[in-house]
Formats: structure tokens, sequence, C-alpha cells
């Protein structure tokens, strides 16, 4: 589930980046340049994925490790609520995605 979160979420973003690409006035017939220092917004939604679905995993493995008698309830519900938090995130930045590129599909030409 967590890898389909994953690539929907990139998938999205990186459609959301090219249409936003192809309808970016340059001044003057002058292309827009990109330094090495910027980022792209698809590989700052895959970072964003990525430290979610590591708090997911982080949570899992405390629950598993409380099962086992290794860890303190604290630390459980502490990583618990962090992966929920990081899941719900998750999903409403892919449900903005999703809204800002149907709002682009939408637009005349």
């Amino acid at each position: 589930m967590l890898e389909a979160i994953s690539s929907t979420a990139i998938t999205a973003g990186q459609a959301a980046s090219r249409a936003t690409e192809t309808q970016a006035i340059a001044p003057t017939g002058a292309s827009p340049v990109q330094s090495a220092d910027d980022v792209g917004f698809d590989s700052v939604m895959k970072q964003v994925t990525t430290d979610a679905i590591g708090t997911l995993k982080t949570g899992e493995a405390a629950s598993i490790s409380a099962m086992r008698g290794k860890e303190s309830t604290r630390k459980v519900v502490e990583a618990l609520m962090s992966a929920e938090q990081a899941l719900q995130t998750a999903v409403a930045v892919r449900d903005k995605v999703v809204q800002a590129y149907q709002e682009v599909v939408r637009m005349s030409i």
C-alpha cells in the first residue's frame, strides 16, 4: 500500500510539474533557467514520500518490538502517533496534488 501511495504521489507530482512548466511565460522570449541549487517539485514530493514511508516503517517496527516485550508503551505510542500523522499528511498532500492536477486539466487553452 505504501508503494502505491508513493508511486501515485510521484506520478501526480510529475504530471503537475510538467503542466506548470508548459504554461510558464518566459519574459521576452528567454527560456527559464534553473540553477543547480533549485529543487524541483518532483524531488520534493519524492523526499516527502520517502520520509513518510520511513516513519510508517518505524511505527511498525516499534509495534513489533512491543509485542516481543522489548519496547516501552510510551515509545510505541509516540511512534504510532508519528506514523499516523505522517500518513494523514501524505493523504492530504496527495489530495491537494490531485485537486491541482484536475484544475489544470480543466483550464482552457
